[in-house]
C-alpha cells in the first residue's frame, strides 16, 4: 500500500534542507531537475490501494536506486550513508534531516524486482533526458563488453565439494541417514590435492581428485533414492548429476551452482584468458559521450546485438540512430531500417577524399567508447554484478549506464559553476589592477 502524503505547510522554525544545504552542489542540483513525477505515475499502480502496511515513498527508493550506482554502493552502504549526508536526503525528498536509516537494505531488492526491467528503463530514459541536447545526437557508438557474475573461479573440485555440503545439508533438513559422512576421508583427500601442478604431486592429486567426483555421485544417487516420491529437490538433484556428467568437451557446462546461466567467454588476454558472466551491448553518442543504450545477452556474436539495441534506442528517445560505428567484430551488418552500420573497411573507390576523412574521423572517435565501459566497470559496479539471476544480469547494466549519466551531467554542473568562478575573479582582477599600479 502507499503511504499518504504528508502535508509540507508547517515544517522546522529554525532548520530546513532547501535552505541551509550549498544551492551550487550538484547533488542539490540534480535534485530539482529529474522529474520525480513520472516515476510516481509509472509505479504507483504497481502497489496495492487498500491494505498492507504503508509502501516507502517512490521517489526514495528510486532516488537510493540512483545514488547506489552513482556512488558504487552496496545496498547496506547507501541505506546508511542516506542517514549521514544530508545531500542524500534532500536528492531523495526530504526537507528536514532525518538521523535515521530510511528502510531495511532488502525493500531495494523487493523494489527492483517491483518495477523490473521497464521501471529499470525509465529511469534510464530520464537519465538521458537530463543531459538535454547531448543526449539525443543522432550518431551513435556501438561496442560489447562482459559483466562478470559474482561467483568463485569455477574449478570441477570446487563444484564437487560444493554438491557434497548441498548433499549433506538436505540430509539433516529431511532427517535421512547417510550410510557414511566422508568428513574424515575429504579431509585428508583436500591435503592429497595440494601441489596438484607440482610433477612429483599429479598423480596423486588426479586420484584424490576422481575420489571426490565418486563421493558426491555416491551421495547424489543415496539422497535420490532416500527422499519421497514428492520432494522440492527435484531441480537441485538434476543440476547436481549434470554437474557430475560434464567432461571438458561438454557444451553449456554449468560454472556455478547457485548461478547456472553463467556463461565462459573468452578475454584472449595473458593476464585473464576468461571471463564468467554475460555479455553486455553498450550504445554511446559519438561526440557528446551519453550511454544512450545498455543491454544484456547470453554470448552472442558482436553483430546480432544491434537489433535489440537500436530498438531499445527508439523506445528511450522515440527516433532511429543515424548511424553506429562499430568495430570489425560487428562485420556482417551494414543496414538495420534506417540506421547505417559503418565498420572499418577498405574505402570504396567512389568515395571522396571529404567522404573517406570524415569515416576515419568517425572510426578514430569510436574508440573513445572504451574507456566510457570502463569507467562503467571501475565507478558504477558494472565490472562485478552481484544481483541474482538473468533479472540481475538484465538490470546491472542499464543501472550501471544510469550511474554513469548523472554523473556525467554532475560534471557539467562542477565546471559550468568552476567556469563562472574564474570569470569573476578575472574580472576583479581586471578592475583593481589600475588601482594596485599594475
Amino acid at each position: 500500500m502507499l503511504q499518504t502524503i504528508k502535508k509540507d505547510n508547517q515544517r522546522s522554525l529554525f532548520f530546513s534542507l532547501k535552505d541551509t544545504l550549498d544551492q551550487q552542489h550538484p547533488l542539490y542540483i540534480l535534485a530539482d531537475k529529474v522529474a520525480w513525477q513520472q516515476f510516481e505515475h509509472a509505479f504507483s499502480p504497481l502497489y496495492c490501494q487498500d491494505n498492507g502496511s504503508p509502501a516507502k515513498p517512490i521517489r526514495l527508493m528510486v532516488g537510493l536506486l540512483i545514488l547506489k550506482h552513482l556512488r558504487n554502493l552496496s545496498d547496506e552502504s547507501v541505506v546508511e550513508q542516506w542517514s549521514e549526508n544530508n545531500y542524500y536526503q534532500y536528492f531523495c525528498g526530504n526537507q528536514d534531516f532525518t538521523p535515521m536509516e530510511p528502510c531495511a537494505s532488502s525493500e531495494l531488492v523487493h523494489f527492483r524486482k517491483r518495477i523490473g526491467v521497464q521501471g529499470i528503463e525509465l529511469i534510464l530514459k530520464e537519465s538521458i533526458r537530463i543531459n538535454g541536447k547531448d543526449g539525443k545526437e543522432g550518431n551513435i557508438s556501438a561496442d560489447t563488453s562482459v559483466q562478470e557474475k559474482n561467483i568463485t573461479y569455477p574449478t570441477d573440485n570446487k563444484l564437487q565439494r560444493k554438491i557434497i555440503k548441498k548433499c549433506q545439508k538436505i540430509a539433516k533438513e529431511e532427517s535421512i541417514e547417510l550410510r557414511q559422512s566422508y568428513k574424515r576421508t575429504l579431509k585428508q583427500l583436500l591435503l592429497e590435492q595440494r601441489f596438484s601442478r607440482h610433477p612429483k604431486n599429479r598423480k596423486r592429486a588426479a586420484k584424490a581428485n576422481r575420489k571426490v567426483k565418486t563421493i558426491a555421485g555416491r551421495l547424489v544417487r543415496e539422497i535420490e533414492r532416500k527422499l519421497p516420491a514428492q520432494h522440492p529437490y527435484k531441480h537441485d538433484l538434476e543440476l547436481f548429476n549434470r554437474i557430475l556428467s560434464q567432461t571438458k568437451t561438454s557444451k553449456n557446462k554449468i560454472y556455478s551452482l547457485h548461478e547456472p546461466q553463467v556463461q565462459c567467454i573468452s578475454k584472449g588476454k595473458e593476464h585473464k584468458k576468461y571471463e564468467f558472466g554475460n555479455k553486455v551491448s553498450i550504445l554511446y553518442t559519438q561526440n557528446t559521450g551519453v550511454i544512450v543504450g545498455a543491454l544484456s545477452f547470453e554470448n552472442p556474436y558482436d553483430g546480432h546485438t544491434l537489433d535489440a539495441s537500436l530498438a531499445q534506442y527508439e523506445r528511450l528517445l522515440g527516433k532511429q540512430a543515424k548511424t553506429v560505428t562499430a568495430d570489425r567484430g560487428y562485420k556482417g551488418k551494414s543496414k538495420i531500417n534506417d540506421t547505417q552500420i559503418q565498420i572499418p573497411k577498405p574505402f570504396h573507390k567512389k568515395l571522396t577524399p571529404y567522404q573517406q576523412q570524415k569515416k576515419k574521423k568517425s572510426f578514430r572517435r569510436r574508440a573513445a567508447i572504451e574507456p566510457i565501459i570502463g569507467h562503467a566497470k571501475a565507478d558504477h559496479r558494472l565490472s562485478r554484478n552481484f544481483y541474482k539471476g538473468v533479472f540481475g544480469d538484465t538490470i546491472n547494466v542499464m543501472l550501471a549506464a544510469i550511474g554513469f549519466n548523472f554523473k556525467r551531467i554532475m560534471n557539467r554542473y562542477k565546471e559550468k559553476l568552476s567556469r563562472i568562478f574564474w570569470q569573476i575573479q578575472e574580472s576583479f582582477f581586471m578592475l583593481m589592477m589600475p588601482k594596485w599600479g599594475f
